[in-house]
């Protein structure tokens, strides 16, 4: 019976390092298996690790080394670890052959172009660090098993095809304002975190030279249905005149942020238009108006299959507010219930509301029904009474003109705003000191107002310089 080798005895565990004695076949102190240890590895080097080589054997030795059972092949110790390498039939004693080219120490040997001083080894790479060493130079004394590869290896030129392509990809996909890392698809969510994308209107901001709007979403509100328009001119005498729309698109119609957008560009559009023409401002603005209402009724102009499938559907409808500012002459213009205030930029001067309501809470006020304290505290009080759309009961612009006779400047703002600040002094507490001077930066902060304390509605807000600056002058 066939038995495997005795292992020599252990004299320490190789687990614990606890001493051990011969006859020992487990570890006395944490058990470990002293039969499993396994034998060390058989190490031949073809070189001695000092760089000496081994010396040649004399001619018709035969080389020693292990036979292959059956081929009668021998494997040449030497050849630098590379199997089969020297394997030749024939070498190293076996009869009929003696004059193999390169196998070092045998007749004939030195005919494989590259053999040198180390015996056996031909022009095999990797022995010695040097492919085909000759006459023992290049030689390490570390025998190494594999070509040596370099530290760095050249990287593959970009295609420029494909980095044209990601670029333009890139230039044409929104990235998530959520995670920063995914892709918005066409309906407006992020393809890796599914985060809605805020719309393009859901903040709007707005400098033309001396005058500034801001537009916000708001808090509660899924979007902003509010929408402005602004606007420079000057007037045939050559005199400066500065545009301001708001609109606010009613909630319960359909489409009312496009009605907001569309009445707010017709009514800049058409004073724009007409202020160049001689038009006195305050008809302008009625003329302006009413091309806003004309605008908003087109939307209204669907298929009858529409209306088949949502016969109570409301027609779209906002609400209006503008003003017209020239070097001596402040126009205002409204249809609902959008507000324009007058704030003195001395704060000494009382402010005033140029506007009155188009709701229920006013109506009841006018009839001397309610006061406006009373008025404004019921749950009535916003129901408006005119706004622009199909379904309007019947337009009536309402304008009117002033000739404030200090600077100051015009609030023309959404209920979004006016509700947290609605008297005319609660306004002018809010509007900043350089209100005149610096628009843009006075919008945010009346946005930011209404954010601040709440932001149940959309908050849309112009301010416009009184009187209206030079041609060229803008905000500090």
């Amino acid at each position: 019976m066939s038995q495997m080798p005795r292992q020599a005895a252990l004299s320490t565990c190789p687990s614990c390092a606890e001493p051990l004695d011969a006859a020992d076949r487990f570890c006395g102190a944490c058990g470990y298996d002293l039969s499993a240890v396994p034998p060390g590895p058989d190490d031949h080097p073809t070189l001695t690790m000092n760089g000496s080589t081994e010396p040649a054997p004399a001619e018709g030795t035969p080389v020693s080394g292990t036979t292959v059972s059956g081929t009668g092949v021998t494997a040449v110790p030497g050849v630098g670890g590379v199997p089969g390498v020297g394997a030749v039939p024939g070498v190293g004693g076996v009869p009929g052959v003696g004059a193999v080219p390169g196998v070092g120490g045998v007749p004939g040997a030195g005919a494989v172009p590259g053999a040198g001083a180390v015996p056996g080894v031909g022009a095999v790479p990797g022995v010695g660090g040097d492919s085909g060493a000759g006459g023992g130079s290049g030689v390490s004394g570390v025998r190494f098993d594999r070509p040596s590869e370099p530290d760095e290896y050249a990287l593959q030129a970009p295609d420029p095809r494909v980095a044209a392509e990601a670029a333009a990809v890139a230039e044409t996909s929104k990235v998530c304002v959520a995670c920063r890392a995914g892709r918005v698809d066409d309906d407006g969510y992020c393809e890796n975190c599914g985060h809605a994308q805020p719309r393009e209107r859901d903040h709007m901001e707005l400098e033309s030279g001396p005058l500034a709007a801001v537009s916000d979403r708001g808090l509660r509100h899924h979007r902003n249905e509010d929408a402005f328009g602004l606007g420079r001119t000057a007037l045939p005498d050559g005199s400066p005149a500065l545009v301001a729309i708001v609109c606010d698109g009613v909630s319960s119609a359909t489409r009312p942020d496009d009605a907001s957008l569309a009445a707010s560009q017709a009514a800049s559009q058409s004073l724009l238009a007409a202020l160049p023409q001689g038009t006195h401002p305050q008809q302008a603005m009625h003329e302006a108006i009413v091309a806003a209402s004309y605008a908003v009724n087109a939307l209204a102009d669907e298929p009858a299959t529409a209306r088949e499938h949502a016969p109570h559907q409301n027609a779209p409808a906002c609400t209006l507010v503008g003003s017209v500012v020239t070097p001596g002459l402040l126009v205002v213009g409204w249809v609902g219930d959008s507000r324009a205030y007058w704030v003195p930029e001395d704060r000494s001067s009382p402010p005033a509301r140029l506007t009155e309501d188009d709701s229920w809470a006013a109506q009841m006020v006018a009839a001397g029904l309610m006061n406006e304290a009373e008025a404004y505290a019921d749950e009535r009080a916003h129901a408006i009474t005119g706004w622009l759309g199909a379904d309007a009961y019947e337009l009536e612009p309402h304008t009117a003109s002033f000739k404030p006779d200090r600077p100051g400047v015009v609030v023309v703002c959404t209920d979004g705003l006016w509700n947290y600040a609605e008297a005319a002094e609660e306004m002018a507490e809010v509007v900043p000191q350089d209100a005149s001077v610096r628009p843009l930066h006075s919008a945010r902060v009346l946005v930011g107002h209404a954010l601040d304390g709440g932001g149940h509605d959309n908050v849309t807000v112009a301010v416009v310089p009184f009187p209206a600056p030079a041609q060229g002058a803008g905000s500090a």
